[in-house]
């Protein structure tokens, strides 16, 4: 949006000199005056980049964005911070980011150096870093002798931090036109597909009186948790066994941890086989104990295999932990499961991937490494130029090739390679063993969560369409109780109703000499305390979808929607917009009536769509469902993950990964393509059209041929028969006379006795009848 410079609303503006100085950077360029504060709300107000009542609740002219080198105005919402150029007030998307989509910030303090030119010491500068969930790490600068940072800090605490739940955004803009219809439904709608109950259909009135207790040959659906006595972290609705009663699953409960029984996530519609999940056995640091009831729910996954009478499927038990781990976790009372106590498993496998505390740290490397070595740095430096272009261009082939081992050592890749690898594990035996498979780790939330949703997303095509990506998430991450709350970093909506705020700390890593190029100084920061440690944040619902996109990646045509669909999810997800993902289970969900009180994200991405149907950036144009109906069971070979570009590398790198580019050039050709088809089927019909005409003109003329035929031979023999009739009244006397359309005269006799006879061409039985005519007269003239 662009507006006109009036002086007058303008607190602080920036005035670039006409003159270059040599030796000094943005910071030196740069003539600050002090206006009236009173003009400020008028001047933003009515932009066009606000959201749905999103209001401004603090400005700040004259910030630099150091990441980019430009200047502009720092604006803070009930929703996010907006960064518009100077000027011409555009948005800057890197400078733009969501108050709950910040991790940490930190006040940092850029000491300057003497400049050759002039005796005195140049003054400190202030930034600001703000290091997001997002991969990006933003760097604000202040000008020096302000009290800008200081102001800027405490609005975003404040707005980070509100006494009330009801003023976060979610609340703020309510459900909208976005309305969230009740997810329980949604829920149970997905347990009688999995069921082959696909005509019914769940309503309020069947969650109210339990009516929605259904069953096939063997699993049913059970109302035990209705009010979430048996688990808290688990849906109302749980699928389980048809052989195991309420009362053992009660029992059962009691084994694992955090009451998380095993219980159905997904079952095959043709072989039976099943992919259940729990939490860890209680077994104790010598592993020594056991419960008949658990024991007899895990066997009852066995059922008989599909056309073999009386053999049992096989049943796998797949801990998603390191051995030494799950074994660590027996002194605190879990463990793992015990081949001799578990008779009917045939194998009990650990799949090595690490905590939550692992993948956060790895996380945390590699938005480090991005923003090192990528394209836009939050110091304002490329990496063609840091540290005097030793990192990347202009040093030798061992200091490229440490750099690049640096994204190595993150391990984040290593992760997700591990998650894939068991996620394929999992997937075989069930597609081709029609084995069951119960998967757990220690709570059974995270990387249980994550194994189980891929598996059944490799097995299972509907998971592949939107409808059945929604329907995923909802019964795996959000009905299960992954705990978003916690692992997402956003605020608790439950309890006293106070907000965790993005922690404050300073800069740890070393900072580089300038923010801006030209600039000397040192960086002087305090030591900082991570803020890692002091919560449950970790990104592994991210992780999760990192994942998806490398399936995408292998499998291009095998999902019905793109690379960018997964990129707005997630921005919608981590920007707290929505209410859907709140809180850290269903039933603190419903406690705070969030699907009455808040937005729906999946209504509008729906929304989203509808406006340009499958030509939107969110639907894949080479989408082939007749060709991927069946399970994706990639080779270990094929499992070699490499960094999503559409988000690792948006913001470090806006410029190197084209694939964006190349998506938006195939959906431009699938247009093209689509309407070509188009205009071809419509070519087609109307050759179909005119070769039908052809057709009926060819038998019309035929038609004519043959009519012109017989007349031509009805004419001959018209000619035939009117030559013999006239030489025959011609014998008796008769004068005959042609006139010039065929017709003829015959008179016969003369005086009183005279009668005339015409007789048309086309009547011949007149012909014949006047012949019998002639012979009669020409008796009467002779009796005369």
């Amino acid at each position: 949006m662009t507006a006109p410079l009036n002086s007058h609303r303008r607190l602080r503006s920036l005035r670039y000199s006409s003159e270059k100085m040599e030796g000094t950077g943005s910071w030196d360029v740069i003539e600050w005056s002090k206006l009236d504060p009173a003009s400020w709300s008028s001047s933003f107000s009515n932009l066009d980049c606000l959201l749905e009542s999103e209001r401004i609740t603090f400005e700040c002219c004259g910030v630099i964005l150091v990441n980019t080198h430009e200047a502009g105005t720092l604006l803070l919402t009930n929703f996010r911070i907006l960064f518009l150029t100077e000027g011409t007030r555009k948005l800057v998307p890197l400078g733009t980011i969501p108050l709950v989509a910040i991790e940490k910030f930190s006040k940092m303090v850029l000491k300057g150096q003497s400049n050759r030119h002039h005796s005195d010491k140049n003054p400190p500068k202030r930034l600001l870093q703000v290091t997001g969930k997002d991969m990006r790490i933003i760097v604000y600068g202040f000008r020096p002798g302000t009290k800008q940072r200081r102001a800027v800090v405490d609005a975003i605490l404040k707005c980070s931090n509100p006494e009330r739940v009801w003023d976060l955004y979610a609340f703020t803009c309510g459900p909208s036109k976005f309305g969230n219809k009740n997810p329980k439904e949604r829920l149970l709608n997905e347990y009688f597909r999995l069921l082959g109950k696909i005509s019914l259909k769940a309503s309020k009135n069947m969650i109210e009186d339990g009516s929605f207790t259904l069953s096939n040959d063997y699993w049913r659906i059970t109302n035990l948790n209705s009010n979430y006595d048996l688990c808290q972290t688990y849906p109302f609705a749980l699928m389980v066994p048809k052989s195991i009663s309420d009362e053992e699953l009660i029992q059962a409960s009691t084994f694992r941890a955090k009451c998380r029984l095993p219980v159905i996530s997904w079952c095959h519609p043709g072989s039976g086989a099943v992919i259940a999940r729990s939490s860890q056995p209680l077994v104790g640091l010598m592993m020594n104990m056991r419960s008949n009831f658990d024991e007899k729910l895990v066997a009852s996954f066995c059922t008989q295999l599909a056309g073999h009478e009386g053999a049992q499927r096989k049943l796998y038990i797949a801990d998603a932990r390191p051995r030494k781990n799950a074994l660590a976790n027996g002194a605190m009372g879990g463990g793992s499961e015990s081949s001799s106590n578990y008779l009917q498993s045939k194998f009990i496998v650990f799949f090595g991937i690490d905590n939550i505390h692992a993948m956060r740290e790895s996380f945390s490397r590699l938005r480090d490494y991005l923003d090192m070595h990528g394209t836009t740095s939050s110091d304002g430096t490329s990496s063609f130029l840091r540290h005097g272009g030793w990192t990347w261009s202009g040093g030798n082939l061992s200091s490229m090739s440490a750099s690049v081992s640096l994204l190595g050592e993150s391990g984040w890749l290593s992760h997700i390679q591990s998650i894939l690898a068991g996620v394929a594990w999992i997937a075989a035996r069930v597609a081709m063993e029609s084995a069951s498979v119960l998967v757990h780790c220690s709570d059974g939330w995270d990387r249980t969560t994550q194994l189980v949703s891929l598996a059944c997303l490799l097995l299972d095509p509907y998971y592949r369409t939107f409808a059945g990506f929604q329907a995923l998430v909802e019964k795996d991450w959000l009905a299960f109780g992954h705990p978003f709350s916690d692992r997402i970093g956003m605020t608790n909506v439950c309890g006293s109703g106070n907000f965790e705020s993005p922690i404050q700390t300073s800069s740890a890593r070393s900072y580089p000499s300038s923010p801006v190029p030209q600039t000397s100084g040192s960086a002087a920061a305090q030591p900082s305390s991570s803020s890692h440690g002091l919560n449950n944040y970790s990104p592994i619902f991210l992780q999760w979808v990192d994942c998806i996109s490398q399936l995408m990646r292998m499998y291009p045509c095998a999902f019905e929607f793109s690379p960018t669909f997964l990129v707005d999810f997630m921005d919608c997800l981590l920007s707290c917009r929505f209410g859907n993902f709140l809180c850290n289970s269903e039933k603190e969900r419903q406690e705070c009536g969030i699907s009455e009180a808040c937005g729906c994200v999946w209504a509008y991405l729906t929304d989203l769509r509808s406006r340009s149907g499958t030509s939107h950036a969110h639907c894949n144009p080479i989408y082939d469902p007749s060709r991927y109906d069946g399970p994706l069971l990639p080779p270990a070979a094929a499992l070699a993950p490499t960094l999503w570009p559409q988000f690792h590398l948006r913001w470090a790198c806006p410029v190197e990964p084209n694939a964006a580019e190349t998506e938006v050039q195939c959906r431009a050709m699938a247009l093209k393509y689509s309407e070509t088809k188009k205009e071809k089927e419509e070519a087609e019909r109307k050759v179909d059209a005119l070769s039908s005409t052809v057709e009926s003109l060819r038998e019309e003329l035929l038609n004519e041929r043959n009519i012109s035929l017989a007349a031509r031979e009805s004419a001959k023999r018209a000619i035939k028969e009117r030559a013999v009739i006239s030489r025959a009244v011609q014998s008796l006397g008769c004068k005959v006379n042609f006139t010039k359309n065929g017709d003829c005269t015959v008179e016969v006799g003369d005086g009183p006795q005279k009668c005339c006879h015409s007789i048309p061409q086309n009547n011949l039985r007149t012909v014949k009848q006047m012949s019998q005519n002639l012979s009669h007269h020409q008796r009467v003239n002779k009796s005369l």
